[in-house]
This record gives structure tokens, sequence and C-alpha cells, in this order.
């Protein structure tokens, strides 16, 4: 029972991140054994800002290491995040708020998504870069939304 309380408890105080949802994805290199390398497409809700969602494009490398989960996926990422709904916010933004987070290799390495509000211009901006534990990667991409009233077309 004390188990299942701390394991509960612990749930509770981990940060709320957005899960992808996979949107498409093409091939890139043949590979003979196992799946091919390719670029997929995913999109997440941030948790924090209702009526935003970004898009992440990305490398995921393949072959045998790749379908067992073992291979490193490439450092790089493309970002764009869009409102599509009217934007309010679930509580207070602190700049630099992880609001997006996956593991591109077995252990040590893993790409993330933070968001920075931009106060005097409005703006809401996403910032994709990946990390490891040793030594991380200075590429990076950006976007930013306006934070504009949502007009519905009728």
């Amino acid at each position: 029972m004390r188990i299942a309380k701390g394991l509960m408890g612990l749930l509770l105080a981990m940060p709320l991140l957005a899960s992808a949802e996979e949107i498409g994805q093409v091939s890139t290199v043949f590979k003979f054994v196992g799946p091919n390398d390719r670029i997929v497409v995913e999109a997440f809700d941030d948790p924090k800002v209702d009526g935003v969602t970004c898009y992440l494009s990305r490398a995921k490398t393949g072959g045998v290491k790749g379908g067992l989960g073992l291979a490193e996926d490439r450092a790089e990422a493309s970002i764009a995040c869009r409102q599509v709904g009217p934007i309010s916010f679930k509580g207070e933004l602190k700049d630099g708020e992880e609001v997006f987070k996956e593991r591109t290799s077995l252990v040590f390495k893993t790409m993330q998504v933070v968001r920075f509000l931009d106060k005097k211009r409005n703006t809401l901006v996403y910032l994709v870069y990946s990390d490891r534990l040793i030594e991380g990667s200075p590429q990076n991409a950006v976007t930013a939304i306006p934070i504009l009233p949502w007009t519905h077309a009728q």
C-alpha cells in the first residue's frame, strides 16, 4: 500500500508533458533488414495552452538497431506551431518550460520542445533541440505564434 501511494505521488509530481500523434512519414533510406530510415511528422497540443498545436518533423533511424529501439536518431528536427482555436492558458507559464520530450537513443539522448512567452510582443515561442547526457547539440529550430483573437468562420 505504501508503495502504491508513493508511486501515485510520484506520478502526480511529474510535469505534464504532451504526447505526440504521428501524422505521417516518408522513407529516406532503404534497409534490407529492419525498417527503413525515415522522416516522421508528429503533432502535439500544448498541455498548458489551449488552441495551440505543434508539428515536428524529425529523422528516425531504421535498420536492425532502429527496429529494436537501440539506434541513436539524428539531432535535427523542425517545428511549426499554429493557433488552431481560441488561445487560453491553463495556469502560469514559465519561460523555458518543457512541453514535449522524447527519447532519441536508448539511454542518453532526448529531443525536447520548450516554450517561452514574449510578453512585449504578445507571442508564444517554441524551441526544439536535442541534448545528450555528456554533450548536447547546437542544432535547433524555433517557431512563434502571435496571440490573436480567434474568429470562427461561419
